[in-house]
């Protein structure tokens, strides 16, 4: 018997709509961005191939765009050429027309053929999935009026909307304009609420940014993270093996020199430094622009507030245009701010510098420190310890 002809509750449906739409979220968090985009873990072939196909179902994507849009999205993150960035078009147009623009950007041959490699390339990947996607999308259809009757013509309206909203236009927008930041990558990339069970995990999306290929997403400890949660079931089951998670940040507060295991490690938590960095000389920063303040009025003090806030989060060179403006002017107003900018910049570069050795990089690491605590600015000398204190995990 048909579950249509069942007097179900107004409530189940809704509940059983929910249920569907759970599972397509997961398939995107596990399959298409933990998996296929960043191979943070590995999937059983029966896993693999029941979220693609459930996908299929539900969204029309194809796996190979929705991959490479999501790595140009990592390499051109809040930048010119970011498919999706709130802060290129605007928060409204992400949110509300994210779909729009993701479909610009499969039109977009030269973004497929870079960034889509290694994503599945059988028969009926291309046969049906890539080629067919429309029909995945009636096949929904038919099996939810079959399956509930008229009203399964509303369920499925749901699930045509639900990645859409949530992931074209929550995720990418929300996720890159409100919310909190653990880290401090050079995107605008947020935190949108510590819990979050409609986009499975994918609302920590700040701590994605820092370690992109970690299969947790969590990382404070009242964080949670659906999608690890069934990551974890899965790989009990012996259906997932997990490839790499996030390093936890190790401190060792008697280390009074760096060496070269300091530098491994604040290269592997470069954005967790510069977070802390931008902690540490937040109150200092705070007082000079009120010290300041005269030799700024054409700002509010409200507005300069928000520019330092903005500044000591993320890259100066990628704050829009006008709070770039206003920097410049405190900077050149103030020693103090100017330092502290000019210790940052070299620390960032310093962080993500390539071709010299490690001793090198170590003694310039060693002369950052020290260059700060002889600054006289008490907050970059206090950070300098923290830095020095940054170590690999115990082998023990």
């Amino acid at each position: 018997m048909l579950l249509m002809f069942f007097d179900f509750p107004w409530w189940a449906y809704i509940l059983v709509t929910l249920v569907l739409t759970h599972i397509t979220i997961v398939a995107v968090t596990i399959y298409l961005h933990r998996h296929q985009a960043h191979r943070a873990l590995e999937l059983h072939p029966v896993i693999s191939h029941f979220l693609r196909f459930w996908l299929w179902l539900t969204t029309g994507m194809v796996t190979r765009e929705w991959v490479a849009i999501h790595r140009k999205h990592h390499v051109r993150s809040d930048l010119p050429g970011d498919p999706h960035s709130p802060q290129v078009f605007g928060i409204r147009k992400v949110l509300f027309d994210g779909v729009d623009l993701y479909r610009q950007e499969t039109r977009n041959t030269a973004t497929i053929e870079k960034y889509g490699k290694g994503t599945p390339d059988d028969f009926i990947e291309r046969k049906l999935y890539a080629q067919h996607f429309p029909f995945g999308l009636g096949l929904m259809l038919v099996i939810d009026i079959a399956l509930f009757g008229p009203i399964g013509l509303s369920m499925w309206a749901v699930q045509m909307l639900w990645i859409p909203f949530f992931a074209a236009g929550v995720i990418n927008g929300v996720g890159h304009y409100w919310g909190y930041r653990n880290f401090a990558p050079t995107d605008a990339s947020r935190n949108i609420v510590p819990w979050g069970l409609l986009i499975g995990g994918e609302e920590l999306h700040n701590n994605h940014h820092a370690y992109a290929t970690s299969a947790r997403f969590s990382n404070r400890w009242w964080e949670f993270d659906i999608g690890w949660l069934y990551i974890c079931l899965l790989a009990q089951l012996h259906l997932a093996r997990v490839k790499k998670v996030a390093p936890k940040v190790c401190n060792n507060p008697s280390k009074i020199f760096c060496d070269a295991d300091t530098l491994r490690a604040v290269i592997t938590h470069r954005c967790d430094v510069l977070a802390r960095f931008g902690r540490s000389v937040r109150r200092t920063a705070m007082e000079e622009i009120r010290k300041r303040r005269t030799a700024l009025p054409e700002f509010k003090y409200s507005q300069l507030r928000y520019v330092i806030k903005h500044w000591l989060q993320r890259d100066a060179l990628t704050l829009p245009a006008k709070e770039r403006v206003t920097l410049e002017q405190m900077l050149h107003s103030s020693a103090v701010l100017n330092t502290i900018d000019s210790m940052r910049q070299d620390l960032a570069a310093l962080l993500n510098r390539s071709g010299i050795t490690t001793e090198q990089l170590v003694k310039q690491l060693e002369d950052w420190c020290r260059r700060a605590e002889t600054s006289g600015i008490g907050a970059l000398r206090e950070f300098s310890h923290t830095l020095r204190g940054y170590d690999l995990p115990s082998k023990t």
